[in-house]
């Protein structure tokens, strides 16, 4: 439980008393910083310009649409990757460039640029390469393109190695050298903040809020913290994506039984972002590109009818790789620092989420990989006390390429250095976290009884939306519940459908994955949930997520 907010502090700020502890919670108590977080408007907004090479990069850029060249949009294979790249590509066409995307194959080319790509492009005659959430790990392959008559501007949002590429520009707000006050940009941000300089420079204006429904669905899905400059972003491009023309996002909802409508975080992140996703992890991502920007009702119904059974296919697969890589973890022990699981049937495309279910569930840093004869890729993810990027630049000898954030990163390696990689990971991870307490915990907001929740209660959470990373949905904890009836629901009972009871007040409650815990339910129990609206099935109507529960004390 937080502390509770000082009495003199509440007096002071005018808000309702709930309102202002989930505010004091998320540390905004200066009345500028509760003004600013509540408003979320275009004040949020940040010039451009300040972002490193910006100039370079719009100079670059219009000087190939004054003179007619071919550019090309280099993205990635995960959404929002996708997003930037179909934000670039929409936005630079519209201002007269000849431009042509260009997304690499998740397991035949791996992420970031490559020299057979490239090379291909400089053949199709294209003169400029503009990449989209990457780049920045690619200093070799910016420097071979740019001796073949390649010209490259690299816009990127991932941590920047100690060498930077030598490009014409290097966008990238976390750049030691940046100006730019809000270093926590989606790639697809990164690419909006671009094509926001480039209508500037053009003087040609443009409506910017057409582009805000992709950085929405990119920012959201890419996990990045919704605070600053992405909530006003996200805000907004919600409102833009609940009424978006993009045929395709309007299919894609339709095929998952999704209101766009009522779309919000929760969705991106659980419903249109792993469809997207899944593009990339089991076909091509050009399926996801397309979507976002075809103008043909049948192209859009096609193309979301593949989404969703590529996805479908996704979540399959998962579960016996998942299954598959816990037994493996399992037989060595899950008590290490540090998991790392490797296997030749793993495939690429699903590592990412393997590593993040496992991580989630053993609540350690955890690295999974495709093995390979010669090569081995994979994918990690790591718990805030691990910082997962720094961890493989200290073992960065044994490795082929890597790149990500503190908390997710993908890399390269050599099979021959896979145990030796293992063991620098260890030594790093021992050293960090040998110490602390490894148990996941659920920061809770405050302490209210269940018959209290009612539409107002909703409404003042509703003040701090978009929820997300770093703007956790509110938490509440409510002792002493009544279970009226419970029962096993989901694919193989894994989740809990439960009727719960306090005084007058009867709530629905869902509890998603603990289905294995049914036995553990006594007559009244102490649960920790949220307070949501079921829109799932054209419902809407109000329910408690809960999250955890304990016999009541």
């Amino acid at each position: 439980m937080p502390p509770c907010l000082p009495a003199e502090q509440l007096a002071g700020t005018g808000l309702p008393p709930l309102l202002a502890q989930l505010l004091y919670n998320r540390g905004i108590t200066d009345p500028a910083q509760i003004d600013s977080f509540l408003a979320a408007d275009e004040n949020l907004l940040n010039d451009p310009f300040l972002l490193p090479d910006m100039e370079k990069a719009v100079a670059r850029i219009s000087d190939a649409l004054l003179s007619g060249e071919r550019i090309a949009i280099y993205g990635d294979f995960d959404a929002d990757g996708i997003t930037a790249t179909a934000v670039l590509t929409e936005g630079i066409s519209s201002l007269g460039g000849q431009v042509i995307p260009y997304i690499p194959h998740r397991v035949e080319e791996g992420y970031g640029l490559n020299l057979t790509a490239l090379e291909r492009l400089r053949k199709e005659g294209v003169s400029l390469v503009v990449t989209v959430d990457c780049g920045i790990s690619n200093a070799p392959e910016v420097a071979t393109a740019q001796s073949m008559g390649l010209d490259i501007v690299v816009t990127d949002h991932h941590t920047v190695p100690s060498q930077i590429p030598q490009a014409i520009a290097v966008v990238d707000p976390k750049r030691a050298d940046s100006r730019y006050p809000f270093p926590k940009l989606a790639g697809v941000g990164v690419a909006f903040k671009l094509l926001q300089a480039l209508f500037t420079s053009s003087g040609k204006g443009g409506n910017m809020d057409t582009f805000l429904d992709l950085v929405a669905l990119g920012t959201v899905a890419d996990m990045e913290p919704l605070l600053g400059e992405n909530r006003y972003l996200v805000k907004c491009g919600l409102e833009v994506l609940q009424n978006t023309k993009r045929l395709g996002l309007r299919e894609m909802a339709k095929c998952a039984g999704v209101p766009l409508s009522a779309v919000d975080p929760h969705i991106i992140s659980w419903v249109l972002g792993p469809r997207l996703n899944a593009a990339g992890r089991l076909e091509h991502a050009i399926v996801g590109y397309e979507i976002l920007l075809t103008d043909s009702v049948e192209e859009a119904q096609r193309l979301a009818s593949v989404l969703e059974r590529k996805n479908e296919e996704r979540q399959r697969l998962t579960e016996v790789v998942l299954a598959k890589a816990r037994e493996k973890l399992s037989a060595k022990g899950t008590d290490s620092p540090i998991l790392m699981v490797s296997d030749e049937d793993f495939p690429s495309g699903v590592v990412g989420v393997i590593a993040g279910r496992l991580a989630e569930e053993f609540y350690r840093p955890v690295i999974v990989l495709e093995q390979g004869k010669e090569w081995s890729k994979g994918s990690a993810r790591s718990i805030p006390e691990f910082d997962i990027i720094a961890a493989l630049t200290d073992c960065s000898n044994l490795l082929s390429r890597f790149g990500g954030h503190p908390m997710a990163a993908g890399c390269t390696v050599a099979t021959e250095n896979l145990e030796q990689l293992h063991e620098c990971l260890l030594g790093i991870a021992a050293n960090q976290l040998s110490s602390l307490d490894l148990r996941p915990m659920i920061a809770i907001d405050a302490e209210i009884p269940l018959s209290s929740l009612d539409g107002k209660t909703f409404q003042t959470m509703q003040k701090l939306a978009p929820f997300g990373y770093a703007n956790p949905y509110p938490t509440f904890i409510s002792r002493g519940i009544q279970v009226v009836k419970h029962r096993n629901v989901g694919t193989n009972g894994k989740h809990l459908k439960l009727k719960l009871r306090e005084g007058d007040a009867t709530w629905d409650g869902i509890a998603f994955r603990l289905g294995n815990l049914a036995d553990e339910i006594t007559p009244q129990l102490d649960i920790v949930y949220n307070l949501e609206v079921d829109r799932w099935a054209g419902g809407n109507t109000f329910q408690l997520k809960i999250l955890d529960f304990t016999p009541a004390t």
